[in-house]
């Protein structure tokens, strides 16, 4: 049997990279997909990819939270139910010292990482059917972090505790609440990233980072969504509050 067969999903940040590599890996392991996003475009042609029948979308900015409960109810309308969440929408940020670095900037890190993981959870727990499961994407600078990264690095440290209390609240219904911690992966929003901290052109950027993790080289994204589908299936069946590093070691 599949791992998620019959299961239920929504997933944020769902029409490109990580995202988009997990609604792959649920589909194919029996799972169907709410896609929340904002970019109409390629959410549409990830369903049109993954099947109508098993997948549709929502518009959707997590860090306006009438939006976030749209995006619930139409998945939960749609499905009939919801299993796991998959709170995946983030940005980036700039790069600049904490003394330097734009208010601004670091608010909108903070709405979209932070807030908009709050909402996901605050309008999805209700309605998650009990024994399901909850996994926040973060990041290794979730669990380390690096100079000019104040707001990221905030962020994602700011979600392991939101993860730990969301555990320890949802215990009673079995339900299990996680964090996935990432290393450099192979996407657009990673090289984005890279080049900006470098100002190197983009594969000599990628080297910089790869000579910084013990594996050496970037994860690719289909890895990481092997790690979410563990946290999302009763192979975890007995891990909650947990922060899985899947980094190639650099969290060391």
């Amino acid at each position: 049997m599949a791992r998620l067969d019959s299961k239920v999903a929504l997933i944020t940040g769902g029409e490109s990279g990580i995202g988009l590599a997990t609604a792959r890996l649920f589909v194919a392991e029996g799972a169907r997909v709410h896609l929340a996003g904002l970019v109409r475009s390629r959410l549409a042609d990830a369903v049109a990819e993954l099947g109508p029948d098993v997948a549709d979308f929502s518009v959707t900015d997590v860090t306006v939270e009438e939006q976030v409960s749209c995006a619930v109810e139409q998945a939960v309308g749609r499905f009939g139910a919801l299993d796991v969440l998959f709170s995946n929408a983030g940005i980036s940020g700039d790069i600049a010292p904490i003394a330097e670095y734009p208010a601004d900037v670091f608010r909108r890190v903070l709405d979209v990482h932070v807030l908009g993981a709050f909402f996901v959870l605050k309008h999805g727990l209700p309605v998650l059917r009990d024994g399901g499961s909850v996994i926040i994407n973060s990041s290794v600078v979730g669990l380390t972090s690096d100079a000019g990264i104040c707001a990221y690095a905030t962020a994602k440290h700011a979600q392991v505790g939101l993860m730990r209390t969301a555990a320890k609240e949802m215990a009673g219904r079995g339900i299990r609440v996680n964090t996935v911690h990432p290393g450099p992966t192979d996407t657009q929003f990673q090289q984005d990233i890279e080049v900006s901290a470098t100002g190197a052109p983009p594969d000599v950027a990628a080297r910089i980072f790869e000579a910084r993790i013990p594996l050496g080289r970037h994860a690719c994204a289909d890895e990481i969504a092997r790690s979410v589908l563990y946290l999302a299936s009763q192979d975890s069946s007995f891990v909650t509050g947990a922060a899985l590093s899947v980094d190639g070691g650099m969290h060391i």
